[in-house]
């Protein structure tokens, strides 16, 4: 498995999409709206979605080991404009000897993947403050995700913190990567589980 993460609007969904390989969207995992455990951000009464403590680390990393495991996980639905869970879901990747899971916390659990030997890269997406910024800022705006003054006091924040946001990252064991590195290294990494699943099997 290949974690994937980023700066909210970094393009790890377009660079997961065209890895061609199976995709678990680690922000369905974030909590509920109501939940009391959410944090804040400080000196306002905005939850701060951008903060670790916003998102369920073990539930996700319960759903890649089943994956690993039995090739299939029940995952849940998240609506990120409710700041709910609308539902469940069932991932299969089948056989496939390798899957990417993205999203804003995936470098969180590195090194519980990396423990739990179920790690084959890990790589963080960076195209810069402005440029993550504006793309951000269109795609929550298209999609209807928050409110247009959340918006913009989340995206001000965001790009103001973004090279700390990548160092952090890359800190708890992520490559920096841009786009098309990034995809080169999916596609190795890719290329290489394929070459391993048939000599094991040929050992079995």
């Amino acid at each position: 498995m290949v974690l994937l993460c980023g700066p909210s609007g970094s393009g790890k969904s377009l660079v997961a999409a065209r890895s061609g390989l199976p995709v678990l969207r680690l922000d369905d995992f974030y909590k509920e709206g109501d939940d009391p455990t959410l944090p804040q951000v400080a000196g306002s009464s905005d939850i701060d979605w951008d903060h670790p403590d916003s998102w369920d680390a073990d539930a996700a990393v319960a759903a890649i080991t089943g994956l690993c495991a039995t090739g299939t996980a029940n995952v849940p639905v998240y609506d990120i404009s409710l700041s709910a869970r609308t539902g469940e879901d069932t991932l299969h990747i089948g056989r496939t000897p390798l899957f990417v899971a993205e999203g804003v916390f995936a470098a969180e659990i590195v090194t519980r993947c990396r423990e739990l030997g179920v790690l084959a890269d890990a790589l963080c997406l960076s195209r810069g403050p402005v440029t993550t910024f504006r793309r951000r800022f269109v795609r929550d705006l298209r999609e209807g995700r928050k409110s247009v003054p959340f918006l913009l006091r989340r995206g001000w924040r965001l790009m103001r913190t973004e090279r700390s946001i990548v160092a952090r990252q890359v800190a708890q064991g992520a490559h920096p990567c841009d786009r098309d590195e990034a995809l080169g290294r999916l596609a190795a990494a890719a290329a290489g589980r394929r070459r391993q699943a048939p000599a094991a099997a040929q050992e079995a």
